[in-house]
Order: C-alpha cells, then sequence, then structure tokens
C-alpha cells in the first residue's frame, strides 16, 4: 500500500482519517505540534478500535506557522490530508491569528509536497469557505459557490478559510507542477469523539447534554458524521474523477438547534435530560454578549436557513453518508462513553 501523511493527527477528523487509512493497510505518518501529544493520539486510535502494530503509524513534529520538519514528514510520501487548521472556540484577537497560520500553513504543506513528488494533496476546507456573504436564498449551495470574504458579517474562522483554501489553488495553478489538490468541503461536524480533540460542534452537544445552554438560539446548519468526513477524504485521494475538484460533505438537508436538541431527547432518553428544547427569542441571545462575548460570532447567523447538497461527491466517489440525526446520537453517545458529560462516568477502560 502507500505512504500517507495526515496533517493535525491529534484533531477529530485527522485521527478519524488516521484510523480508515491504518484499516486500509496504509503506511501512516501524522505531524502534531508537539511529540508529546503522541501517547495521545495512540489513546484516540485505540480508542477508535485500533489493535495493530504501532510501527505502522511514525510521529513528525511541525507546526503551521514554521517551514521546520516539513521537508522531512511529506519526504517518500505518495499523498497528504491535509487536515491541520486554527479552529478556535472563541474570538481571536485579531482575524490574522486565523488567517495567517491557515493559508501560510496550507501552502508550506503544498510546496513541501511538490518539492518532494507527491502525487495529490486533499485539503481539508469547510462550508465556511461556501456558504457566508451571500444574500438570502432558497437554493443549496453547491461547490460552485464561494464565500465573499470581505463582506461586513464574516468571521474570522469563515474569512480563513475562504483565504486558505483560495490561497492553495492559486498556488496549484500556478506553481504546483505535477502536484495535484482535491478539497473536501465539511458542514458542521459531529460523530463519535475518541477523546478530549473534539470540534467546536462537538461541544455544542456537550453543552446542550451538559445543561449549559438554558435554551437554543434560532440556529441552522449542516451535519456531517466525521467518519464520513474521513471515508470521502480517502475517495478523493485516490479516485481519479476527484483530481482538480472540491467536495461538499452534508448529510441530507441542515438542521436547527431546536431540531437537534429534540433528536438528542428523543434518542438518548436520561443521558438527555438536561438538553432543553425551548427555543430562544434573538433579543435574548443579543442580550447575552454582554456575559459571554464568543456569542457575538453567531450573531449574524441568527435565523438565517441555509441549505447545500453533497450530490457532486455522491455522483462522482460514489460517496454514502449516514443519516445526520445518526451522527448526532452518536455524538451524545460517545461523550457519555468518555465521561465527557457532567456527572457521567467513563465506561472506558
Amino acid at each position: 500500500m502507500t505512504t500517507v501523511l495526515v496533517t493535525g493527527g491529534s484533531g477529530f477528523i485527522g485521527a478519524h482519517c488516521i484510523l480508515q487509512l491504518l484499516a486500509e493497510g496504509h503506511s501512516v505518518r501524522t505531524t502534531v505540534r508537539n511529540l508529546d501529544r503522541e501517547p495521545d493520539v495512540r489513546a484516540m486510535l485505540k480508542e477508535g478500535g485500533y489493535t495493530g502494530p504501532a510501527d505502522r503509524l511514525t510521529f513528525f513534529a511541525a507546526d503551521l506557522t514554521s517551514d521546520a520538519g516539513w521537508a522531512q514528514a511529506v519526504s517518500g510520501c505518495d499523498y497528504i490530508l491535509h487536515v491541520a487548521s486554527p479552529f478556535p472556540p472563541g474570538v481571536p484577537k485579531h482575524e490574522d491569528d486565523l488567517i495567517i497560520p491557515a493559508r501560510e500553513g496550507a501552502l508550506r504543506v503544498l510546496r513541501a509536497a511538490r518539492d518532494a513528488g507527491v502525487k495529490r494533496v486533499v485539503l481539508t476546507s469547510s462550508f465556511a469557505a461556501i456558504g457566508y456573504g451571500h444574500k438570502p436564498r432558497t437554493a443549496p449551495f453547491t461547490e460552485t459557490d464561494w464565500t465573499a470574504p470581505n463582506a461586513s458579517d464574516i468571521t474570522p474562522y469563515a474569512k480563513s478559510k475562504t483565504l486558505a483554501e483560495r490561497a492553495a489553488w492559486d498556488f496549484i495553478a500556478r506553481e504546483g507542477a505535477s502536484l495535484e489538490l482535491s478539497v473536501i468541503n465539511p458542514v458542521g461536524v459531529f460523530g463519535p469523539t475518541l477523546g478530549r480533540d473534539y470540534s467546536t460542534s462537538i461541544l455544542i452537544v456537550q453543552r446542550m447534554m451538559d445543561g449549559a445552554m438554558p435554551g437554543v438560539p434560532r440556529l441552522y446548519f449542516g451535519v456531517v458524521d466525521v467518519r464520513d468526513v474521513a471515508d470521502l477524504h480517502l475517495r478523493a485521494m485516490t479516485h481519479p474523477a476527484a483530481k482538480g475538484e472540491r467536495f461538499l460533505a452534508v448529510s441530507g438537508d441542515f438542521l436547527s438547534m431546536l431540531g437537534i436538541a429534540k433528536i438528542l431527547k428523543r434518542r438518548l432518553g436520561p443521558a438527555a435530560k438536561r438538553v432543553s428544547a425551548r427555543q430562544l427569542p434573538n433579543w435574548l441571545v443579543r442580550l447575552a454578549v454582554l456575559k459571554e462575548p464568543a456569542i457575538k460570532l453567531i450573531l449574524p447567523e441568527l435565523g438565517k436557513r441555509k441549505n447545500a447538497t453533497s450530490e457532486k461527491a455522491t455522483r462522482l466517489l460514489g460517496w454514502s453518508p449516514i443519516s445526520n440525526e445518526d451522527a448526532i446520537v452518536a455524538t451524545g453517545e460517545s461523550l457519555a462513553r468518555l465521561g465527557l458529560l457532567k456527572d457521567s462516568v467513563s465506561t472506558v477502560a
């Protein structure tokens, strides 16, 4: 089999990509900012069911903000899944705190990949690079759409993902040589967490199940299971039709936060006893910014209904995700199993 580098192996999506690559028999490398994270990553893989030889996975220290380590990490690799990217739960002090490492990090990986003769890089972008800064619309978003990075209500995160992906495509067009690029644009990524390193999407479910949200704002967003996101990365890595293409990863129609709350209460029973199914009025959410400034990030999206389609991934790559409801349920079940909820006790040895 081939040698594949996964950047950001300690992250939620990165760990699931590693699991699936190992299951398919690939030789896998991963980058972490500090090699002290190796035991954490191996613990997540064990939680995910990996019982194979430890030497199938090797670790390299590399950071998005520095050239150090990248040449060594990519040397001899056939493919790269560039998953690593900053995604803080709060508001950065300056938008460049997100934009610069996302954009420059992607370019570092692409340059190193080109110079090492890597065949293809699969870049993890986001729906944030597709569905923001637009006028209200009823038509689903597709891969032909791009976020308007200079719109007045664009968050630093959406801007960083848009500019990073644009820079990646520009690099391939101008100086990529024989290097190929494919891009995955997931919506909110849910599903089974393997440890305490999980996405901001998972944090939403955790807060709901902990009773930390007395109600839910009028927000709508897409849902996709992390296992399906990893599967789409692997398909895009080798499928001839994925060369030079971007793929939305979304399962079904977008859900409201109220809909997510109702799914948790209906499917998880006592474990979801703290979940509130109360709809908060917009004025109350705006008022809450005074106590929790991070809420400011969601204000432009209150009440906005969006949708997106993964028809392209299904048609070209044969991708078939599980339902968005099952992804939400898997999230809650894993949080409870790992003892990551208030008053819960881990059942994992």
